[in-house]
C-alpha cells in the first residue's frame, strides 16, 4: 500500500517498529526493514560505540531504509548524533525532549526527522519545530509514558485535527484490526512496540519474552509517576514500589529503590523478579514469540481482512 508514511520512508507497509531500549538492536531493525516495515535501532540503551556497531551491522544486513531512535535526554547526545550523521543514517526518531534542539541540524544533513509525543500540545510544538512526521503515543504503551495519560483512541483524532504533517499512531497496537482502527481515526501509519519485543530477533532476554506471552490483562501498571511514568509488568520490584507508596514514600525514596540499570537487569539480563519489566497493555493479547517478518505478515493479513469486512457493512 502507498500513503504518506510509506512514501516518506520509502517502505512497503506503514508499519514502524518502536525503538525500544534493550530490545531494538540491529537484528530486529534489519528484520523489520527486510519484511517491508521500518526497523528502528533503539539508541537509548547504547553507548556511542555500541550504536556505531549496530548501525554498521544493520547496514550490512539490509539494503532497505531503517532509522535510529534517540532519546533527547541521553547524556552523550552529541556523540550519538555525530555517529548517526557520519554513518549516513537517513531517518531519526527523537523522543523524550524538545524537538527544536536537533531537528534543524538533522534536516540540514538531509535526514528525515520524526518526533514522539504523548499529547496534542507537544505534537504542535514538534510540527512547529519542523519535523517531517509525528508519532502520537497513547498511555497504553509500554515503557515511559506521558503524564497526561491520554489513550490512543482519544489522542489520535485530537492530534489529527490540528496537524498537517504525517501522523503515526502508537500505543496498544499489535494487530491488523488495531492498525485499521487508528488509521480510520486519522493515522497514516502505526508504530508497533510490544509485539516486536516478543519476536525472535529482539535483543531482549528470552525469559522476558516468555513472560510477555504469559501475562494477562491487568498484569501491567503505570507507576513511578513522581519520577518518570513507566508501564511495568507486576513483579517483586513492582510490589516493592507499591509497598513504598503505602508508607507515603517520597520521590527520593522511590529513586533509591529504582537504583541504576534495573531495566537492563530485567529486560536484557532476564531478572524477572528484581528487574524493571517495561511492556504495554497489549501484551495481554500477545500469545506467541514469532519472527519479525511473520508478525508483519500477520498484521497486514488481518488489516486487509478487517478492511474488507468493514467495507461490506
Amino acid at each position: 500500500m502507498t500513503n504518506r508514511i510509506t512514501s516518506l520512508f520509502n517502505i512497503k507497509y506503514p508499519i514502524i517498529q518502536g525503538g525500544m531500549i534493550w530490545a531494538s538492536g540491529w537484528r530486529l531493525a534489519s528484520a523489520v526493514s527486510n519484511a517491508g516495515g521500518l526497523g528502528i535501532i533503539g539508541a537509548g540503551s547504547m553507548y556511542p560505540e555500541v550504536l556505531r556497531e549496530h548501525i554498521l551491522k544493520c547496514q550490512q544486513a539490509t539494503n532497505k531504509p531503517f532509522a535510529v531512535n534517540v532519546p533527547m535526554l541521553y547524556p552523550d547526545l552529541d556523540k550519538l548524533m555525530d555517529i548517526i550523521v557520519t554513518l549516513g543514517v537517513k531517518i531519526v526518531f527523537t523522543s523524550a525532549g524538545n524537538p527544536k534542539t536537533w531537528t534543524a541540524y538533522l534536516k540540514d544533513k538531509n535526514i528525515t526527522v520524526v518526533h514522539v509525543v504523548s499529547s496534542l500540545k507537544f505534537a504542535l510544538k514538534a510540527q512547529e519545530a519542523g519535523v517531517d512526521a509525528i508519532v502520537a503515543e497513547g498511555f497504553e504503551a509500554g515503557g515511559h509514558n506521558g503524564r497526561d495519560e491520554t489513550t490512543t483512541l482519544t489522542l489520535i483524532p485530537a492530534v489529527k485535527e490540528h496537524i498537517k504533517i504525517p501522523l503515526i499512531a502508537a500505543g496498544g497496537i499489535a494487530t491488523g484490526s488495531a492498525m485499521l482502527a487508528v488509521m480510520v481515526l486519522g493515522a497514516d501509519g502505526v508504530q508497533v512496540g510490544s509485539r516486536f519485543v516478543a519476536s525472535d530477533e529482539a535483543s531482549s532476554h528470552q525469559s522476558f519474552k516468555n513472560k510477555i506471552v504469559e501475562i494477562s490483562e491487568g498484569d501491567t501498571q503505570l507507576t513511578l509517576k513522581e519520577l518518570a511514568p513507566v508501564r511495568l509488568i507486576k513483579n517483586k520490584f513492582y510490589n516493592d514500589i507499591q509497598a513504598l507508596y503505602q508508607k507515603g514514600a517520597t520521590a527520593e525514596e522511590l529513586k533509591i529503590l529504582l537504583g541504576r540499570a534495573r531495566a537492563k537487569h530485567g529486560m536484557f539480563e532476564g531478572d524477572m523478579e528484581e528487574g524493571e519489566l517495561e511492556i504495554g497493555q497489549v501484551s495481554a493479547i500477545i500469545h506467541e514469540i514469532k519472527p519479525a517478518a511473520m508478525i508483519i505478515a500477520d498484521i497486514m493479513k488481518e488489516f486487509t481482512m478487517a478492511k474488507s469486512f468493514v467495507a461490506k457493512l
